[in-house]
C-alpha cells in the first residue's frame, strides 16, 4: 500500500486574519512594532507625517484605521514599504519560511522529510523536539 504524498513541512506563526476588525489591529501592531524598532516616539513619527500625535496612538490601539494615502506617509516616515504595514499572517510566515530556509542545513531537512515514511518522521521530529529542549533520549 503506497503512502499518500506528504506536504513539505511548515510553519505556523500565527493565526490567520478574519475580518477587517482584525486587519486593522494588525496594520496597529505592524506600526507600533516599526515604531519601535526605529527607537521613535509616537510625537516623532507625527512630526515626520505632519500628523497630531494622538492621531498615531488611535492607529497603533485600533481607534483609526489609517487610509491608503496616510499608510503611505506612515511607511514613509518609518523607512519602509507599504507592504511591510499591510501584511497579514500568510505573508509574514512565508517570509519566515524562507528566511529559516535560507540556511543551507535546514533546507536540506525541509528537502528530505517528505521521503521519510511516518514512523521515522516521528521519530525524527521527537529528536528534534528532545534536542530543542535539551533532554537526551536513552534506549
Amino acid at each position: 500500500m503506497e503512502e499518500p504524498a506528504l506536504l513539505a513541512p511548515q510553519l505556523v506563526t500565527s493565526q490567520p486574519v478574519h475580518d477587517n476588525a482584525e486587519a486593522g489591529l494588525q496594520v496597529a501592531t505592524q506600526v507600533r512594532e516599526m515604531r519601535r524598532i526605529r527607537h521613535l516616539s509616537q510625537r516623532q513619527l507625527a512630526g515626520r507625517m505632519q500628523v497630531p500625535r494622538t492621531y498615531i496612538s488611535k492607529i497603533e490601539n485600533g481607534k483609526a484605521i489609517p487610509t491608503l494615502g496616510s499608510l503611505e506617509r506612515l511607511a514613509t516616515a518609518l523607512g519602509i514599504e507599504v507592504r511591510q504595514l499591510v501584511r497579514d499572517a500568510r505573508s509574514r510566515r512565508d517570509e519566515e519560511v524562507t528566511t529559516i530556509l535560507s540556511d543551507p542545513f535546514l533546507a536540506e531537512i525541509a528537502a528530505l522529510l517528505p521521503h521519510l515514511d511516518s514512523l521515522h518522521r516521528t521519530l525524527f521530529f521527537g529528536a528534534v523536539r528532545d534536542a530543542a529542549v535539551g533532554r537526551r533520549r536513552t534506549a
